[in-house]
């Protein structure tokens, strides 16, 4: 499996959402960051309570200067399903990651085990990219628990911008 790693140009992504746009990757000129939140899907329970977290702290994002998607490998009907049960009314949902874009970014993929998941599904990860695409943060999980909380994702922020601290990881 390849990774992506900082300070590199992030991999091309670009997907439907659930609003029935396309969203490009190469198209978001944030001031500070695109985030990236690459989820398991509408039969994910964790995924539920974690995007709804994202939701309630999305003005806060946008207010540092961050763009913000999530993303699964749903279909348009599983990702408009997550959308209305899980109440996410303003958080952008893409669907449709193909496996091949799950590999260039370095996500752990798993096989279902149970009748309610797809055949093949991503792990979560969480990346922040540069406005120039420059891939700044990649936190990859194998697992669906373990994943960096939205409340230190936002403290970070502030003191990676006050502090100019660099991308790492890049070696």
């Amino acid at each position: 499996m390849t990774k992506p790693l900082p300070q590199t140009q992030a991999p091309d992504l670009q997907v439907k959402t659930v609003n029935g746009k396309t969203w490009t990757l190469s198209a978001q000129h944030p001031s500070t960051f695109t985030m990236i939140v690459f989820y398991r899907g509408l039969h994910c329970p964790v995924c539920q309570t974690y995007l709804k977290d994202l939701e309630k702290k999305l003005d806060e994002f946008t207010k540092k200067g961050m763009d913000v998607i999530a993303v699964s490998g749903d279909d348009e009907e599983r990702a408009s399903t997550s959308q209305k049960e899980w109440g996410l009314k303003r958080l952008t949902l893409g669907y449709g990651l193909s496996v091949d874009s799950m590999r260039q970014w370095g996500l752990y993929i798993s096989k279902s085990i149970k009748e309610s998941e797809p055949s093949i599904f991503c792990e979560p990860g969480v990346f922040w990219v540069r406005p120039d695409g420059e891939l700044y943060s990649a936190v990859i999980n194998s697992m669906p628990f373990g994943r960096p909380s939205f409340t230190d994702l936002l403290s970070t922020l502030d003191w990676v911008m006050d502090n100019k601290y660099p991308a790492r990881g890049e070696a």
